[in-house]
């Protein structure tokens, strides 16, 4: 078939591209680590064009960045980074509390915000239970799915770009913590009801109260 080599190297690209994204998310592959093309090929045995593209596809996610003659490099953030992407994020998020974003939340389908709440049902026991791993996956989908109400594809790709950066620089630092039982936020079961009631107010106090509470206990643990 015509192209059919084309979209199994993309397929292969994507493939590697999203199980780097979980290693540098979980902190598997941390801060700083240093790695070349080679050796992200011989470890997922495959050849070097879609690990170069899968590399550079992170890169323009701003997670790698490029060192020239020596490969790549797992970006590193600072505190101030955290509270530049916390105020990014609380930006993104008042688009969708938009007049225009709200007509569009009147129009998903009963389907589409039953998967949200399950989203957050299951993000929100998760963090309950301060299970980092299990939550860090449902906590994506549930913002990506949330954002995705709004059809605005935009939207949903910077906020899951800001969010997966704020995954990178926390989860070493919540990793030293000894329990995390109680300590990380679960409200999203509570901001799914304020969107789907149509109340911005309610939606935009619970974000607000969210995002203190991410600066607080980050805070605390850079100190």
């Amino acid at each position: 078939m015509p192209g059919s080599e084309a979209v199994k190297r993309t397929t292969l690209r994507s493939q590697i591209a999203d199980a780097l994204r979980d290693e540098v998310i979980a902190a598997r592959l941390p801060a700083g680590r240093q790695f070349t093309v080679k050796e992200i090929a011989e470890q997922y045995g495959v050849s070097a064009t879609p690990v170069r593209e899968a590399l550079l596809d992170l890169c323009s996610q701003g997670l790698l960045d490029v060192e020239l003659h020596k490969g790549y490099r797992v970006r590193e953030f600072t505190y101030a980074d955290f509270r530049d992407m916390v105020e990014a994020r609380a930006l993104i998020v008042e688009g969708i509390f938009r007049r225009s974003a709200v007509r569009a939340l009147c129009q998903a389908t009963p389907a589409a915000l039953a998967s949200v709440r399950r989203r957050a049902e299951e993000a929100g026991r998760a963090a309950q239970a301060g299970d980092l791993d299990i939550l860090i996956g449902y906590d994506l989908r549930f913002w990506r799915e949330l954002a995705g109400l709004v059809g605005n594809p935009y939207i949903s790709d910077f906020l899951d770009r800001v969010r997966v950066q704020s995954w990178i620089f926390t989860v070493p630092l919540l990793r030293r913590m000894p329990s995390l039982r109680g300590r990380l936020w679960h409200g999203h079961g509570e901001l799914v009801e304020a969107v789907a009631a149509q109340d911005a107010v309610a939606a935009e106090s619970i974000i607000a109260a969210y995002n203190e509470h991410s600066l607080a206990l980050i805070s605390g643990l850079t100190e």
